[in-house]
């Protein structure tokens, strides 16, 4: 069963230098977390006592002003960060989208980096190899799939990127932001395919400032201030 469990999830990381600051344990304005002190230390509390619940069929939009905690949250559940405390338990395959750059390597090709993209979210060979050809059609690069992606232009890497990740059908999908790559008629395309993600992955957990793409694709919306949770509501027509 497709599940994603957060239990009081923190996460704490040291500065590097002192920062001077008016009081010992201060806010920071819309640039995330908290800055506290222990000592002649300092660090930052990035999420703070982060705890829900999403099974399959829920959408989960993440919402709250810049530096709120939703990037750090969606890098937690996927793995790149390690929380400081607490607890997490994730259920199904999780591949993520909000930054191109994961899992892809400059020297590699566009072909070999489908592979690599893959890899690392959970998938075999075998289920890459099966969509190869489908995620090099989806994402309009032809001949040039086989050159580095180093020599990708931005939008070409971004294409790809979400050509990789969508194809895959992943259980659980982590977005940040509805990605923007292309012309307007790839963009139309990939709104297409965001659609029906939106309808086939168990559980979906979206980052956005776009308070209509919330509450037309979520079911549920988690509000952070300052790496905490300020509420979680359900949406209307499901509460209803």
């Amino acid at each position: 069963m497709v599940s994603i469990k957060l239990d009081n999830v923190s996460l704490v990381y040291k500065l590097h230098e002192k920062l001077t600051l008016s009081a010992p344990d201060r806010r920071m304005s819309d640039t995330g977390g908290r800055i506290a002190s222990s000592g002649r230390k300092q660090f930052v509390q990035a999420l703070d006592g982060i705890s829900f619940e999403l099974k399959a069929g829920d959408r989960l939009g993440l919402v709250g002003p810049n530096g709120a905690g939703k990037t750090t949250l969606l890098k937690v559940l996927y793995g790149i960060y390690e929380p400081s405390g607490g607890r997490i338990v994730i259920n199904g395959k999780v591949d993520a989208l909000f930054n191109i750059n994961i899992g892809f390597r400059p020297e590699a090709t566009g072909r070999r980096n489908i592979v690599l993209r893959g890899l690392i979210s959970g998938w075999t060979e075998a289920e890459i190899e099966e969509k190869m050809e489908e995620i090099i059609a989806f994402s309009e690069l032809g001949d040039f799939i086989d050159l580095p992606f180093k020599a990708y232009s931005q939008g070409m890497a971004a294409r790809l990127a979400f050509a990789a990740s969508t194809a895959l059908e992943p259980e659980i999908l982590l977005m940040d932001e509805w990605i923007s790559a292309g012309d307007a008629s790839f963009q139309e395309k990939a709104k297409r395919r965001m659609d029906e993600l939106a309808e086939k992955a168990g559980i979906i957990v979206l980052a956005s400032h776009d308070q209509s793409l919330i509450e037309r694709v979520c079911t549920k919306t988690l509000t952070l201030r300052h790496g905490r949770v300020e509420s979680m509501t359900m949406a209307a027509m499901e509460a209803a």
